[in-house]
């Protein structure tokens, strides 16, 4: 083990809160819902293991009601876990453990789903043959794709960040 301490910067709050409210509108941009992209960014970049509804509340200048729907829809999509706080009667929310991760992960079942769903589809359309069966199986093919790269690319980064975190010690 090294005795070198990395050296830390000194936290800009206002370029933290840009890059924050940035991000959340890509996000948006790209059809995740506004509020939450703005608590997922707010935690994310947080040096707090956990944040309480006010906290969020407080950072992102937003009612405790927007906050709580914002959590709730996060916690269904496997971003943010919801804890008691001991001795209190607030919940404190936290990002899981590699939550990008487990969130593709757990979705990744999808396009399977998916591209069993479109086989129907293609037999219901006339098959194949069909204008509407040649673009629903292109469909089903394209999601057929998708599911095994996406298998393939979270055991190569498995094997990445486990590389990465030997290098570190």
């Amino acid at each position: 083990m090294s005795d070198e301490v990395d050296a830390v910067a000194p936290r800009d709050e206002d370029a933290v809160r840009r890059s924050v409210e940035h991000m959340a509108m890509m996000l948006a941009d790209m059809g995740f819902p506004r509020m939450p992209s703005r608590v997922l960014m707010t935690m994310m970049s947080a040096e707090e293991t956990s944040l309480t509804a006010g906290d969020l509340a407080e950072r992102l200048s937003v009612s405790p009601a927007a906050i709580s729907g914002a959590v709730r829809y996060l916690m269904q999509m496997g971003f943010v876990v919801r804890e008691p706080a001991p001795g209190s009667r607030r919940d404190h929310y936290r990002l899981p453990d590699e939550p990008w991760y487990g969130v593709t992960t757990a979705k990744r079942g999808f396009y399977g789903q998916f591209s069993d769903e479109a086989e129907g589809v293609i037999t219901a359309a006339g098959g194949e043959g069909t204008a509407a069966g040649r673009r629903l199986a292109d469909m089903r093919d394209f999601f057929l794709f998708v599911q095994d790269q996406v298998g393939s690319a979270l055991a190569r980064w498995q094997e990445q960040r486990q590389q990465g975190r030997s290098a570190r010690r």
